[in-house]
Parts: C-alpha cells; structure tokens; sequence
C-alpha cells in the first residue's frame, strides 16, 4: 500500500496536505493522529471512498476501484454499523453473497472473531466490543492480504484488547498486512512494528516501530561540575542542554560517551541514565494542538466537513462509517 502526494481539500478546508507514506507487507502499521488530523480521510481516499483533490492512494499498485475482486485483497472495516433486527449472522450472509463467500466462511470468521456463540443473536442488542469484533469479521469475509481497520479496539475490555493484539500478531505471522487507526497509544505500542503520525494533514512520523526510542531518546547526568563537562562533551559532537545548575540533557546521545568523557577527565558523576521515550510522548512531541471540529454530525468523520463537494464513488462492500453507508 502507497500513499504518494495525498491531498484532499473541501472548499478551504484543506483535510490532507501533500501526505506520503508506504505500508510494507508481512507488517502491521499504525496510523495515529489526533482528531481532525487526517487519519479517516486518508483512509476513505485509500478505499475509493473520497476522491483525491491531488495525488494518489494505491493498494497493491492500483487504485482499489480497479482491482480485481477487491474484497479478496482488502478488508476494510471504517466502522461497526449492522441492522439491529438482524442477527450477527444473517448480516455476514447477506454480505458474503455478492462477494461469494458461503456459510462455512461466515461461520469461520464469526469463530475467527470469538462471536460464534452469538451468532443467532440480534446485533442491536450486542454491546460496543462485540460491535467492534462484527466489523472485523465483515473484514475477514474476503479472506484478503490487507485489513485497514479504524478504531479496532474501541469498546473492547481489557481481554478483547489482549485478544485482538494477539489475532494481530498472528495476522502478520501468516505474512499478511494491516493497517490500523486507533487512539488507544499504550496498545499500539505493543502491537504494530511501523508507525505512521499525521497532523493537520501532513505525515509529521513515518518510522519502526523499533527505532522511535533510539531517535527520540536522551541522556540525563547530573555532575557538580556540569559546566565543564558540557564543554568537553560539545567537542565531542554532542549538544548538551543545561537543565539545572548540575544536570544536562543530551537529545539522541550515548550514555556511554557520556561515562568515557567524564572518566578521563576525572569528573565525578552523580547521575547517569539514558530516557527511552513511549509512544505516547513521541506523539504528543509530534502533533500539534488538537483540531476542533466545528458543526460536526453524526453521519461524517470528524476530519471531513459536513457538505463534501461532488458525490462519492461506490466503495467496497459491507463498509461502513459514521453510523451508515454513504450515498
């Protein structure tokens, strides 16, 4: 999957701006951003959902729109709508018919998702998780390479985090791929090995997973003759900053060199330890202000303003956003 150049813009609204990033297979990224960012949009371009003003949003090379049997190789779920007469069952059925997927699929992604003992009951009466867990079986009906989830776990308990992390996890095992929306930054952190932040509609991150604590960590020490070691460690290379009369702070740097350039120069350490940064703080040192939307109902996202320009084309089946399916 490959977003190149995205930009999308309603009258003076500008909901992405100039936004490019890559999903590599066999990985599972997630796509964070505060409300109002960017993050739906992006998501609803990349499903044929919302039409580009500029730029492009490919899923295996090509536009979704154009591939072939499109729900075989992307299983979106952008929301956990179902009718709510109908029961957890019946509704999979009637979206596996146009997509060819029989009963024995439906009941393999009901028992996929944990719903299999709920099958016959009626989804008005299913609590928010077990919303959540219908909407990723609807996903699941294709049995596609990639899912583009938003919002995966909202609802679920504690149990239902740690069993979706878990069904993530094996997802990526097989080879497959995910990308997903989520604002629950403690479980991301545990479960994706990509990241990707937007704000205000620009890409501000696109890293591992992995290496978001070696990049946005620092090196604390505190020492009575901190002066001089900030010194001795600016001709190093290094650029310490001065918190306090006795302790400096060195963005990215070595705890090691620190130890070393002290050592030789007979300068006693009181303190020394390096801070590896959470996801959340590196959020939070990458967005901005939270957006405020304005005017907003129940039938739009939050990044999407209330009357978009032009009609919006089919999308892919099953799928759908902020309470109903979009004409």
């Amino acid at each position: 999957m490959h977003v190149d150049r995205l930009a999308k813009r309603y009258g003076s609204h500008h909901a992405v701006r100039n936004a490019s990033f890559s999903v590599q297979a066999g990985m599972i990224t997630g796509f964070l951003g505060p409300n109002g960012s960017g993050k739906t949009t992006t998501l609803r371009a990349l499903l044929g959902l919302v039409r580009p003003t500029s730029g492009q949003a490919h899923v295996f090379g090509r536009r979704y729109r154009d591939l072939d049997h499109p729900a075989r190789r992307v299983g979106a779920a952008l929301g956990n709508a179902s009718h709510p007469g109908r029961t957890a069952r019946d509704h999979l059925l009637a979206l596996a018919m146009p997509l060819r997927a029989g009963r024995r699929r439906v009941e393999e992604v009901l028992a996929a998702v944990g719903l299999d003992a709920a099958g016959d009951r009626a989804t008005g009466g299913f609590s928010l998780g077990m919303r959540g867990r219908l909407a990723l079986a609807t996903a699941l009906l294709g049995d596609p390479e990639l899912l583009v989830l938003d919002e995966p776990n909202g609802g679920l308990d504690p149990e239902g985090i740690r069993w979706l992390r878990s069904f993530l996890r094996g997802w990526a095992a097989q080879g497959r791929t995910a990308l997903l929306s989520s604002h629950v930054l403690a479980e991301v952190a545990q479960t994706v090995d990509h990241v990707v932040i937007i704000d205000q509609g620009r890409v501000v991150l696109d890293a591992p997973a992995a290496e978001l604590a070696a990049a946005h960590g620092w090196v604390e020490v505190r020492s009575r003759d901190a002066a001089r070691l900030a010194t001795l460690l600016a001709a190093e290379g290094l650029a310490p900053g001065r918190r306090a009369a006795d302790e400096l702070a060195l963005p990215g740097g070595s705890a090691e060199l620190v130890g070393q350039v002290a050592a030789r120069h007979g300068i006693a350490l009181l303190e020394l330890h390096t801070h590896s940064p959470d996801l959340e703080e590196v959020f939070f040192a990458r967005t901005g202000p939270p957006a405020v939307a304005a005017g907003r109902d129940d039938n739009r996202t939050v990044d999407e303003p209330a009357n978009p320009a032009g009609p919006l084309p089919a999308g892919p089946v099953g799928l759908h956003a902020g309470g109903r399916r979009r004409r």
